[in-house]
């Protein structure tokens, strides 16, 4: 097993160098990164100026217009070879993502699972995706239509720290095979898993500039890639997200958002109480609850809520804590200091409302600096911080609850709308889940059943953000559509040689004609 104090010889310095040769920087500035297992440095990162970014996009356009004609084959094949490669570096993407997010193994191989997924999906439904598309024409057999898909330009793509791997390639890949360039700005605790990302796009066979990276300060960098973007995609807070939003708006560019979550479960009337409860562990406490679609509301029938209580808390006490890079671990740390008092004050506080604490609620520095047991709260009132606000962080409340109707507004209680989950009778749950405004919903699972479903579109309502990562939407975004239109033989507005009423008559018998056929 890896012990504190031993995180910075993983890395050898030969391949730091070679990971952060792939930043564009030429300020000869740099940042440390350090690992929230031990508070070792790791790395010393280039930083980007503005000129950087600016070179990044003119790098960037200059490689879309020959990239855009690269063939949809060719495209499928580097996202085949690209799924290869995640799978054959597997080993050092893990202790990357564990390194700088500080989550356990096991959590940091959804990350590389999902990578590999979104590849295999891109590559295989890539053609029907993107080829050209049949319309009906305003006249039938005279006119045909064919709608495209166009790709936008240059991406901008700015990734968070907890998911520092599939929240950076995996959103950009259908950009790029969408027939773009991205322009990306890994977080600045993060960058070295985005970087050994981009190194793999290059070995898979992407043209090197298709793929830029800068880094730096996300309201110096960040924002001047919002600034020349031709679309954004951005993970990370609500109140960052809304910023965003307000540039682009005056842009007049497209953008998705994944934003923040107060994500809700519901323990229906006969669900199974140990299945619901290991269910539970997973969907609060996977990255140490650092995930946008962790669940940090709990609520629970009445009839099943005292023996739920118990095998939910046993489940949470045996969990192992520790600093590994090893498989044994099952929750990790914190990524900072910032995100350690987050969760300290949001625990304090909910005790001072009156609030219980079954099980954790304490940090654990003997670990590592940012560590904190896995905490269950009862009793948290209005009054408490964390009623409302995300935590992002091993931090649920457990409530009890009477009737559907209730739990239904329970649930939809507060701004946000990203994730939820139902254990229970899959015929109610399902009956319930419409009812729900969550962008997700998840039957007898946390989150992975959608999140892991690369086929469906993912993403929040109301302020948990705007569209969709995933399945068709998930390209479809990245593109603009274009129709054209090819007119045989008459115009539609008439031949010149015709006066206009007996065209009106014409065109008057053929619209009622085409009412009485099925396809018109």
């Amino acid at each position: 097993m890896t012990t504190v104090g031993t995180f910075s010889t993983v890395l050898r310095p030969e391949r730091v160098a070679e990971l952060t040769r792939l930043v564009r920087s030429t300020t000869g500035q740099t940042r440390t990164v350090s690992t929230p297992l031990s508070g070792e440095p790791l790395a010393e990162i280039p930083s980007s100026s503005l000129d950087d970014v600016d070179a990044a996009f003119d790098a960037a356009r200059g490689a879309q217009r020959t990239w855009s004609q690269t063939s949809l084959r060719e495209r499928s094949q580097m996202m085949l070879r690209l799924h290869d490669l995640v799978l054959s570096h597997r080993d050092e993407l893990l202790d990357l993502i564990q390194l700088e997010s500080g989550k356990s193994r096991q959590h940091a191989f959804d990350e590389v699972a999902h990578l590999a997924l979104t590849a295999r999906y891109y590559a295989r439904r890539l053609r029907r995706q993107l080829s050209p598309d049949r319309r009906s024409g305003v006249l039938p057999g005279l006119t045909r239509i064919t709608v495209n898909r166009v790709p936008k330009g240059v991406v901008g793509i700015i990734s968070p720290w907890n998911y520092p791997l599939t929240m950076a390639i995996a959103d950009g890949l259908p950009a790029l095979v969408a027939g773009n360039t991205v322009v990306h700005k890994p977080d600045s605790q993060s960058p070295l898993t985005a970087l050994a990302g981009a190194e793999l796009l290059r070995a898979a066979g992407f043209p090197a500039d298709v793929w830029q990276v800068v880094s730096g300060p996300g309201n110096v960098v960040g924002t001047a890639i919002v600034e020349q973007a031709d679309y954004i995609c951005f993970t990370g807070s609500t109140a960052t997200g809304t910023g965003i939003a307000k540039i682009a708006a005056e842009r007049l560019v497209g953008y998705s958002l994944e934003l923040g979550g107060k994500n809700p479960m519901i323990v229906l009337p006969g669900a199974d109480v140990e299945k619901a409860a290991a269910g539970a562990v997973t969907a609060c406490f996977s990255s140490a609850g650092q995930l946008c679609v962790s669940i940090e509301r709990l609520y629970v029938h009445d009839s099943l809520y005292d023996a739920f209580r118990s095998a939910f808390v046993r489940r949470v006490s045996s969990l192992a804590l520790g600093a590994s890079l090893d498989w044994d671990v099952e929750i990790g740390s914190l990524i900072s200091a910032g995100q350690l008092e987050t969760v300290t004050k949001h625990v304090d506080d909910a005790v001072a409302s009156g609030a219980t604490v079954l099980v954790g609620g304490r940090a654990r520095p003997d670990l590592g600096p940012y560590f904190y047991e896995p905490t269950v709260l009862e009793g948290v009132t209005p009054a408490a911080q964390c009623f409302e606000d995300e935590t992002f962080g091993p931090l649920v409340s457990l409530y009890r609850y009477d009737s559907v109707e209730d739990v239904v507004e329970l649930a939809n209680a507060g701004e946000y709308g990203l994730n939820a989950s139902i254990f229970g009778p899959v015929s109610l749950a399902r009956e319930i889940a419409p009812r729900i405004k969550a962008g997700t919903v998840n039957i007898n699972e946390g989150f992975a059943a959608t999140f892991g479903s690369v086929d469906a579109p993912m993403g929040g309502m109301r302020t948990s953000g705007t569209g969709r990562r995933q399945g068709d939407e998930g390209i479809h975004r990245y593109t603009e559509t274009q129709s054209v239109g090819v007119q045989r033989l008459l115009p539609v507005a008439g031949p010149a040689f015709v006066k206009p009423q007996i065209y009106a008559r014409f065109l008057t018998f053929a619209l009622r004609l085409l009412r009485r056929t099925p396809r018109a």
